[in-house]
C-alpha cells in the first residue's frame, strides 16, 4: 500500500500564504514516488486556494479538517461534506486530538463523523491517542480499544480499506517535541492492527495506519518504516515546505 504522507496546517495560513506554500511543496517534492502519496489539510479558507496549487499534479491530495455530520442546515458555523467535496477535498480528519480535548468532541460524535464522511463519499482519518495520564496508568490499549469501536461503529464492514485510515497520535507527543519511541510506535500500532482486523476481518491488515507526534525531517526516515506504519499526520514540520517535502521524500 502507498504510505500517506499528511499535512495538517490546523489554524495557520491566509489563502495567499497556503498557495505559496502548496506550489512550492510541488517544486520542491517533484515527481512524487510511487510508494507515496501527499495529503494537504489546511483551513477551510485555504481551500481553493491549495486546490488550484494542485491542480495539474500527481499524487497531491486536499483534505478538510473538519466538518458537521449533516448534509446542510443551520447549523452555524459548520461546513458539511459536500461543500468539502465541492472544494476539491477527497479526505477529512475526524477525532484529532484538539477536537477532542480542546473543543469537546466524545467519542460517539467522532464516530458520527467518520460513518458520513464515509457516506458521503470522503476518504477518512480517523485520529486516536491517548494523554499522558493515560499512558502512565497502563490505559493505552483500552483508551485505544474504545476510540476505535466507538468511533467505528457505524462504518459498514464492506467499506474499501483504501478509504479508511487510522492516525495513532498520542496526545502528549503533538506539538511538543516529545516523540514516542519506536517500541512505543510498534506497539501501539501493532494493538490498533489487531483491532482493525477484529472488526473488518482481513481488509483490516489493508487499512493506513499514521502516525503523528512531532514528526520531523530528522525523524521521519526512522519512523516511516517501522512496523504498521503505513504514513504520517505532521502537524508544526509541514507549515514550511522545504521541511515537508524532506519528509514526504524520508527514505
Amino acid at each position: 500500500m502507498r504510505k500517506l504522507m499528511a499535512a495538517n496546517w490546523k489554524m495557520f495560513k491566509t489563502a495567499s500564504e497556503a498557495r505559496e506554500t502548496a506550489e512550492e511543496l510541488v517544486r520542491l517534492c517533484g515527481i512524487v514516488p510511487a510508494d507515496r502519496e501527499v495529503l494537504v489539510i489546511p483551513p477551510f479558507t485555504a481551500l481553493s486556494a491549495v486546490a488550484g496549487a494542485f491542480e495539474g499534479t500527481a499524487g497531491f491530495f486536499l483534505g478538510g479538517q473538519n466538518f458537521y455530520p449533516e448534509l446542510e442546515g443551520a447549523f452555524t458555523g459548520e461546513i458539511s461534506p459536500r461543500m468539502l467535496k465541492d472544494a476539491r477535498c477527497t479526505y477529512a480528519l475526524a477525532g484529532h486530538s484538539e477536537r477532542r480535548h480542546v473543543l469537546g468532541e466524545d467519542d460517539a460524535l467522532v464516530g458520527r463523523k467518520t460513518a458520513f464522511g464515509l457516506e458521503q463519499g470522503l476518504s477518512m482519518i480517523l485520529c486516536v491517542g491517548e494523554l499522558i495520564a493515560e499512558r502512565r496508568a497502563g490505559k493505552v490499549h483500552e483508551v485505544l480499544q474504545r476510540q476505535l469501536e466507538v468511533g467505528l461503529a457505524d462504518v459498514p464492514r464492506d467499506v474499501a480499506p483504501q478509504r479508511l485510515s487510522v492516525a495513532y497520535e498520542p496526545v502528549w507527543a503533538i506539538g511538543t517535541g516529545e516523540v514516542a519511541g519506536p517500541e512505543e510506535i510498534v506497539q501501539a500500532h501493532g494493538f490498533v492492527r489487531s483491532v482493525l482486523v477484529e472488526i473488518f476481518g482481513v481488509k483490516g491488515n489493508e487499512m493506513r495506519i499514521q502516525y503523528g507526534g512531532s514528526v520531523k525531517a530528522g525523524n521521519a526516515s526512522e519512523i516511516i518504516y517501522l512496523d504498521n506504519v503505513d504514513g504520517v499526520l505532521v502537524g508544526g514540520a509541514s507549515l514550511k515546505a522545504d521541511s515537508f517535502s524532506q519528509i514526504v521524500l524520508a527514505g
